[in-house]
Parts: C-alpha cells; sequence; structure tokens
C-alpha cells in the first residue's frame, strides 16, 4: 500500500456559534466548498448554535455574500447544538472563548474537542483568535468575517 492509496476514514467537524445564522453557518458552507473544490470526500460538516432559534433562516446578508462568492447560501435554517452533534463531532470548533466555556460548561467531556477556528489562521494583526459577529453590521463587517473564516479554514485543511 502505497501513502497514496491509504483509506482514510471520516472526519466529522461541527461548528458552533451563538445562534447558528451568520458564523457558523457561514464556516459550515465555505469549508464544504472547499472540500468539493479540493476532492476531499472524508470529512462531514454540520453547524449549529448554542441558541435555540426554531429553525429560523440564515442571516441575508452572510447568504447574499455566499451567494456573491458562488457558494451556496440558500435553504439554510439554525439548528441548537444537542447531545447528538456534540457525540456525532470528531472537532469541534468555535468563533469565540465565551462559545469554548459554555460548551465545555454543557458537555463538561468535550473539552479536548473545542477549539477556537481562528486559532488556525494565527489569529489577527493584534493576536485576537475569535471571529467577531458581524450580525447587524455593515458589509464590511460581513466582508472581514468571511476573511477570517475563509483564512482559518485554510489553516484547518492544512491539519487534517
Amino acid at each position: 500500500m502505497t501513502p497514496d492509496s491509504k483509506v482514510r476514514t471520516s472526519i466529522n467537524i461541527l461548528f458552533v456559534c451563538t445562534a447558528n445564522i451568520c458564523r457558523s453557518f457561514l464556516a459550515e458552507r465555505i469549508l464544504k466548498k472547499i472540500l468539493q473544490v479540493k476532492k476531499i470526500h472524508y470529512v462531514e460538516v454540520y453547524s449549529a448554535g448554542l441558541m435555540d432559534l426554531q429553525g429560523a433562516s440564515a442571516d441575508f446578508k452572510a447568504a447574499r455574500l455566499l451567494h456573491d462568492k458562488g457558494m451556496d447560501g440558500i435553504r439554510h435554517r439554525s439548528r441548537p447544538l444537542t447531545e447528538d452533534l456534540v457525540d456525532w463531532a470528531d472537532i469541534i470548533l468555535v468563533m469565540e472563548e465565551i462559545h469554548r466555556e459554555e460548551i465545555a460548561a454543557r458537555y463538561p467531556e468535550t473539552r479536548d474537542k473545542v477549539h477556537l477556528l481562528g486559532a488556525f489562521s494565527g489569529g489577527g494583526s493584534n493576536g485576537d483568535k475569535n471571529i467577531k459577529d458581524p450580525h447587524g453590521l455593515t458589509d464590511y463587517h460581513y466582508r472581514t468575517c468571511f476573511a477570517e473564516i475563509y483564512l482559518a479554514l485554510d489553516g484547518l485543511i492544512k491539519c487534517i
């Protein structure tokens, strides 16, 4: 068996933010596109929120930004973080330190598999690894959030 012929097992990645209508939704859709382009088929990706918005639609500006970048930004409905999703995930990537703390409080056994997504990009210019919520802010904030997520996902891909 050559290194190129190794059978890889599936990796389950779960993105979590506050409401699952903006950042974790963006991360899920962007990573799915990257995986499709790179023809990586052994990674499964989902997203969820710490709040239960009972199937709310995606943030309009986030969905529009995905569409403008040639990615699927439609038919998303928020989903709350559940024990089943936590159990399913091999890696849980959060947008802010407060998300990691909340997940650790709810599911203490997950402590080792919850990480800041921003850590995969080396953090911002000020070393901040949090990806701030653009919800309700300007298009500039959404584009910045998109860029931070994309950069972090580029770093993540190099690790998987």
